[in-house]
């Protein structure tokens, strides 16, 4: 999709869209309202400023719609996003799967990692040490982590 294509798109289509990239729907309603964007510069940068803006029920709604690190069946940017977990061993996939069983016990939400380009034991890594943190500080660190996900998913969204 090009973003005059996203531009002239009707709400539903353009919000369809947005949906893939962050599942809040605040985020997404907000993102249509400021539409048209002059280009993909604007279109970044409002989409930081409005996820800045939002609520922890915004975030925790948009963390509910990833999949876990690690699982079997994923959507197909998920898929990219996770590769470095195709070829990880089964030990390291074992260590992610009890690490997020113990993460949502602890947060009640589940771990979430901008996790593109990065191999399994980094991501296992990376969940390790976060389990240590307050529940506060935690939540902001998964929200900065879904405003990468976010970026990378618009990049691809637009990328023709």
């Amino acid at each position: 999709m090009t973003l005059e294509q996203f531009n002239a798109a009707d709400a539903a289509e353009a919000g369809a869209a947005l949906l893939q990239c962050c599942g809040s729907k605040r985020w997404t309603e907000a993102m249509l309202v400021t539409r048209p964007f002059r280009d993909r510069g604007v279109l970044f940068s409002h989409a930081e400023s409005i996820w800045r803006t939002l609520e922890p029920g915004d975030w925790l709604e948009a963390f509910s719609a990833h999949p876990r690190i690690g699982e079997k069946k994923l959507a197909a940017w998920s898929s990219q996003e996770q590769n470095g977990l195709h070829s990880a061993p089964a030990q390291v996939l074992e260590q992610l799967a009890a690490g997020n069983r113990e993460y949502e016990r602890r947060f009640g939400w589940i771990f979430l990692v901008q996790a593109a380009g990065k191999s399994a034991q980094a991501l296992l890594d990376s969940l390790q040490a976060r389990l240590t943190n307050p529940p506060e500080e935690e939540l902001r660190i998964a929200a900065g982590e879904q405003a990468k996900i976010t970026a990378l998913r618009l990049d691809k969204l637009f990328d023709v």
